[in-house]
C-alpha cells in the first residue's frame, strides 16, 4: 500500500492491459503496425525519459513486467483489466478477456476482469457475452465504439442493438460500463469516439443501475464531457490519457483536472495508468506531489485536497467495484486530521 508521511493510500488502477502486439499476432500488417506505433507515440511523448520502453518490449511485454510494474514498484493494490478486441487487426485479438482471465486466476485478489461486447455481433454475440459474464463473474465491460467490424467503422451507444446489450448488462448485474471516449488511435476514426452518445444512455439506464465510466474523459472534447457528466449522476471520469499530462504539460493537466473537479466533484473521478501506455509509479508520485496552481484554483474555484487525492487514487473505484478497503486507508472520520 502506498505510504506518504505515515498515511496509507489504497490504489486501484482502473484501466490496465496485457496486450500482444507482436508481429506474430498480426492479421492485417498495415493496420496492426500502425495501431501499436500510435500507442507507442503516446507512451514515448508523454512519459518521463527513464520510463520509455524500447518499441519491441512495448509490443509484447511479459507477465513478470506487468506484475513488477503494477504491484511491486507501482504502488497498485488492485488492477482492473479493460480488454480491447481488435480482431480485424490482430489474429488473437489485441488484449482479450481470455488472456486477462488467465492472470487473474493465477494471481488471486490482484485483478478484476472486465468483459467487452460489440453490438454488431448480433444475437450470437449476445449469447457469447452472457456466457462470459457467468464464466468470469463480470461486473463491468470496456467498449470501443470506433472499433472496425467488416465494412463498419464504428457504432453508437444509442444504436438499437447496443441497447439490447446494455439491457443484458442491467439484467446480469454488469453495471460498470467503461467506454473509450478520448484521443483517437490510428487508424480508428475520431468521430466514432464522440462523447455525446453517453448523454442519452446515461439518462435511460440510470434507474437500471448502470454507471458509465468515460475513459480519457472525452479528450479533446473535455467541455462536452463535463457538461454531460454534471447532469448525469451515473457518469464518471476515467483519468487515463489525462494523467500523463501531469508530466508533459502540467498546466494543461491542472486546467483539465480543475474543470472536472468543478463539474463532477471529487467522488466521480478514478485513477488509471492505462498500463502499459504509462507506468503507475511515476504517475502516482507526481500526482501526490501535485498542487493546482494558484491562478487555476482562483479561476475555477476548486482545490485538489488530500481527501480528493485519496478518493481519486482508489476509494472511488473501490466503491464502484465493491472492493474492500483496509481500515488504515479509508477516509478519516469526522474531526480527525489528515497529516499527509
Amino acid at each position: 500500500m502506498y505510504q506518504v508521511n505515515g498515511e496509507s493510500f489504497f490504489v486501484v488502477d482502473s484501466h490496465v492491459h496485457f496486450w500482444d502486439a507482436s508481429r506474430e499476432n498480426y492479421l492485417d500488417e498495415k493496420y496492426a503496425d500502425g495501431w501499436i506505433h500510435s500507442f507507442y507515440d503516446y507512451h514515448r511523448n508523454l512519459s518521463p525519459e527513464d520510463y520509455v520502453w524500447p518499441l519491441e518490449k512495448y509490443r509484447k511485454y511479459t507477465e513478470s513486467d506487468l506484475m513488477r510494474d503494477l504491484f511491486e514498484v507501482g504502488y497498485v493494490d488492485k488492477a482492473i483489466f479493460l480488454p480491447t478486441g481488435l480482431k480485424e487487426f490482430f489474429k488473437n485479438g489485441f488484449n482479450t478477456v481470455e488472456r486477462d482471465a488467465v492472470l487473474a486466476e493465477k494471481y488471486p485478489g490482484r485483478f478484476i476482469v472486465n468483459g467487452r461486447f460489440d453490438p454488431r455481433d448480433g444475437d450470437a454475440g449476445l449469447k457469447l457475452f452472457e456466457e462470459e459474464v457467468k464464466r468470469y463473474d463480470l461486473k463491468g465491460v470496456k467498449l470501443y465504439t470506433a472499433e472496425w467490424h467488416g465494412d463498419s467503422k464504428g457504432w453508437k451507444l444509442t444504436d438499437p442493438w447496443s441497447k439490447r446489450y446494455l439491457d443484458k448488462c442491467a439484467e446480469l448485474g454488469v453495471v460498470n460500463i467503461h467506454v473509450h471516449k478520448g484521443p483517437t488511435i490510428w487508424p480508428l476514426n475520431m468521430d466514432a469516439f464522440d462523447v455525446r452518445d453517453i448523454d442519452e444512455v446515461a439518462t435511460e439506464y440510470l434507474d437500471a443501475g448502470l454507471r458509465f465510466i468515460v475513459e480519457h474523459c472525452g479528450l479533446p472534447r473535455l467541455e462536452d464531457f463535463c457538461f454531460i457528466a454534471t447532469q448525469e449522476p451515473n457518469v464518471y471520469g476515467g483519468l487515463s490519457a489525462v494523467m500523463p499530462f501531469i508530466h508533459a504539460k502540467p498546466y494543461y493537466f491542472a486546467e483539465c483536472l480543475a474543470e472536472m473537479l468543478f463539474w463532477l466533484g471529487e467522488d466521480r473521478l478514478v485513477f488509471s495508468s492505462d498500463y502499459a501506455m504509462w507506468h503507475p509509479k511515476w504517475l502516482i508520485e507526481k500526482f501526490m506531489a501535485f498542487e493546482l496552481p494558484a491562478e487555476v484554483k482562483e479561476k475555477v474555484g476548486v482545490d485538489l485536497t488530500m481527501t480528493a487525492k485519496r478518493k481519486i487514487l482508489g476509494l472511488n473505484a473501490a466503491a464502484l467495484y465493491d472492493i474492500p478497503v483496509p481500515e488504515e486507508a479509508q477516509l478519516p472520520r469526522a474531526g480527525e486530521e489528515v497529516s499527509a
